[in-house]
């Protein structure tokens, strides 16, 4: 990565401009991914305060990061580490959206082994890969709920009871019959009631 100093430039000494490349080719093998980068180093002192800021190009963004500190060489280091979470994060960024990266595959993976269903499952591995059009695309996913798993079943007066909470419908399992009704509320204030 090719440096470049602006402001005070007297202030930096040797020993300092190496641990800048030093730290700066650490990140520069995140940036440098598209040909050599230029990074542009500015530093003002005011009132005692050294302000460094660092300007980089980066995937067709400027990034620029500032630290300052009485200490020049702690001011540096701020200036850089800021740098480098800014270099990170768009990275990352990029990686997501361009890409299916390994950790994000992985996952859909592990998914769908901790949550399989067979009513959805394809029998081969290739039709799980490909859909009925032959694109790379994945099939939607269903889950079923199972609403009778921890509900009792309810009369048509306590379903009453029940929407009396302004609500403007209530499914329920009728007791009587042994099937799903539904309760809806007109808008003239009676009721609808629909069993399955």
């Amino acid at each position: 990565m090719r440096l470049t100093y602006s402001g005070k430039t007297k202030d930096f000494t040797p020993d300092l401009e190496e641990k800048i490349t030093t730290k700066l080719s650490r990140l520069s093998k995140h940036v440098e991914q598209r040909g050599e980068r230029e990074a542009h180093i500015v530093h003002q002192v005011e009132r005692h305060l050294h302000k460094i800021g660092i300007e980089v190009k980066f995937y067709d963004h400027n990034l620029i990061a500032e630290g300052s500190d009485a200490d020049l060489e702690i001011a540096v280091c701020n200036a850089i580490e800021k740098l480098e979470t800014q270099v990170l994060k768009l990275r990352n960024r990029w990686r997501d959206t361009h890409r299916d990266p390994k950790t994000v595959r992985s996952s859909k993976e592990n998914w769908d082994q901790t949550f399989p269903n067979p009513a959805s499952e394809p029998s081969t591995p290739t039709q799980k890969s490909l859909s009925p059009n032959g694109s790379g695309a994945r099939k939607p996913r269903i889950f079923r709920v199972d609403y009778r798993e921890n509900s009792k079943p309810m009369t048509l007066e306590e379903a009453l009871i029940e929407i009396e909470n302004n609500q403007d419908y209530f499914v329920y399992r009728d007791a009587a019959k042994n099937c799903l009704s539904v309760l809806v509320r007109r808008p003239d204030g009676n009721f609808d009631l629909i069993e399955s």
